[in-house]
């Protein structure tokens, strides 16, 4: 597999150097304004944008990275009988509770009633930019480094598979593909990743997107 010489480096750089590989290049701080996305589903349709501005719910979600000796990244594909978002495959997470005291309190809490995963095996190296969904939520991805030993116990009634994809194929701007559906009868074009039987599209395509910018794609 060719991977971009600017990013081909990095799997084997995160697997010797861990967090301090990464720290320097996300955000090292929350957003003060979780609520204000500087990105957003509509980043490639900028046309489809809600004319008036709304009030965007807080969620966060964990890009939880696996120190293994070829490093990957953990996803969820969430039950087909779900009201939103039924059957794709996206991060751990979810919105903030009115108990939570951070956003990282919520991914790391969101993570573990998802797929079973404690804190206690999650090290945050930073953030990324504020997404916003077409749905009205602004995401605060917090990306973690999940170390080896963890115990995976799904919730059967949001997942339905946990599974990992290795960095490497995430970071070639090969496997990235740009396509158009349309959606409430208007075209949207959005970011997807086909690897083996699953299909990453969407929000947590575009976030995967950001996170290859900030690695300097």
């Amino acid at each position: 597999m060719r991977v971009s010489a600017d990013l081909a480096h990095w799997p084997q750089r995160i697997a010797e150097e861990g967090l301090a590989a990464l720290r320097p290049y996300l955000l090292a701080d929350a957003p003060k304004a979780p609520t204000v996305a500087t990105r957003s589903d509509y980043d490639l349709t900028p046309e489809n944008r809600p004319a008036e501005p709304r009030k965007l719910r807080p969620a966060a979600v964990l890009m939880p990275i696996v120190l293994r000796a070829e490093p990957t990244m953990l996803f969820t594909r969430r039950t087909p009988h779900l009201a939103r978002h039924a059957g794709q495959v996206s991060f751990p997470g979810g919105r903030v509770n009115k108990d939570d005291t951070s956003l990282i309190e919520t991914a790391l809490r969101e993570t573990q009633e998802e797929t079973g995963i404690t804190a206690d095996f999650v090290d945050v190296a930073g953030f990324l930019e504020t997404y916003e969904t077409g749905t009205g939520f602004a995401i605060v991805p917090v990306v973690g480094m999940l170390t080896e030993g963890f115990r995976l116990v799904p919730d059967p009634g949001e997942v339905d598979e946990v599974f990992e994809v290795p960095l490497s194929f995430l970071l070639d701007p090969a496997n990235r593909e740009r396509k158009s559906a349309e959606w409430q009868g208007r075209r949207r074009e959005f970011y997807a990743y086909q690897y083996g039987p699953h299909y990453i599209w969407g929000a947590t395509a575009a976030i995967l997107v950001n996170f290859m910018e900030r690695l300097g794609a």
